[in-house]
């Protein structure tokens, strides 16, 4: 069975990959801004978040509106991160292909 030597190899070298990608991942930082710059949010690769700032100009706005922006902001940081980790692994789990599974 040759063809399972080269397949644990691929997987080995596949794992190596993901390994190596998860650390970029969690070095890399994704900054979204929301209501003209009023919220800045970093979020990891990972989506870990890093940060959040909000211009205290905007805090004096009505409270719902600052809720608002802020979930808005915040959920655009999670799906971002999601995209490129998403994007991201496809590279490395891309090349991989099990036999009969192609």
């Amino acid at each position: 069975m040759a063809g399972l030597g080269k397949l644990v190899k691929q997987a080995q070298k596949m794992q190596k990959g993901i390994e190596a990608l998860q650390t970029q991942l969690e070095a890399k930082e994704i900054e979204v801004t929301s209501g003209g710059g009023a919220v800045k949010i970093k979020i990891s690769g990972t989506g870990r978040f890093v940060s959040l700032a909000l211009d205290p100009e905007f805090l004096k706005e009505d409270a719902k509106l600052v809720s608002e922006t802020v979930l808005a902001a915040i959920q655009d940081a999670a799906k971002q991160s999601k995209e490129f980790n998403e994007s991201e692994m496809k590279k490395v789990t891309g090349a991989f292909q099990m036999p009969g599974f192609g």
